[in-house]
């Protein structure tokens, strides 16, 4: 049992260890200035595009593994949903991460379930047990319903199920359905830009670019989504 217990220690080192890792060689590697800069956005589209028409299969393969890899350490969802649809369009690119991300937020779950589920525990704040009954009631349900309605940090929102120990089918199936509306949202937001740069050699204004149905129609629809979220949380909260 002792043994069992240091295995456990040293393997979530290790892991933690990896995300840091990880975290310090990104921001070493490219700047928030040079991230969010147009020229470094515009030669990356055109390199990104080449990419992709000229060996279709692997960009795929390659960005759906960098995904699970990237939220398995703790990455956020918005930025890959952005890119998907930047790369691949609002259709295939949303079966793409939709999917990526699914099995990214699942291993991460069996990982904090083995390793962290103690500590998270202690700090899951004492009002919020409520929703132990809840998930008690419909797993599925609840936990689909969860997944909708979002409003905490993507990495948080992947592990706090561990907590009500959700079955592995109903997070993934849970997770797959209950975030595919708002996901859908910003691939599309993301195959807009990419729609406005390949179009502009120079930055668009900003207004510009938010008078494109490209650009308001996924703002539109995300801001009835969060009006809904926030619509089913009050219902939630209200039992």
């Amino acid at each position: 049992m002792e043994k069992a217990k240091k295995i456990k220690i040293i393997l979530g080192i290790t892991y933690l260890f990896l995300i840091s890792a990880f975290l310090i060689i990104f921001f070493n590697k490219f700047t928030l200035n040079e991230l969010t800069s147009y020229e470094f956005i515009k030669n990356n589209r055109d390199y990104l595009i080449n990419l992709k028409n000229n060996n279709y299969l692997i960009t795929v393969i390659t960005f759906f593994f960098g995904v699970v890899l990237w939220v398995m350490l703790l990455g956020f969802g918005s930025p890959v949903a952005l890119l998907s649809g930047f790369i691949f369009g609002k259709w295939v690119g949303t079966l793409v991460v939709v999917v990526s991300i699914s099995i990214g937020a699942l291993i991460l779950y069996t990982i904090t379930k083995f390793f962290f589920k103690d500590l998270i525990e202690s700090k899951f704040p004492k009002k919020m047990f409520f929703l132990k009954d809840l998930f008690k009631k419909n797993e599925f349900f609840y936990f689909l319903v969860y997944r909708f309605i979002g409003g905490i940090p993507f990495a948080i929102a992947n592990t706090i199920p561990a907590i009500f120990n959700v079955k592995n089918k109903n997070y993934f199936f849970g997770t797959i359905i209950g975030m595919t509306p708002q996901l859908f949202i910003v691939v599309s937001l993301g195959s807009g830009v990419e729609k406005i740069i390949d179009e502009n050699s120079l930055p668009p204004t900003f207004f510009e670019m938010l008078l494109s149905k490209e650009i308001y129609l996924p703002i539109v629809a995300f801001i009835i989504l969060l009006i809904m979220g926030l619509f089913l949380k009050k219902i939630i909260y209200s039992k």
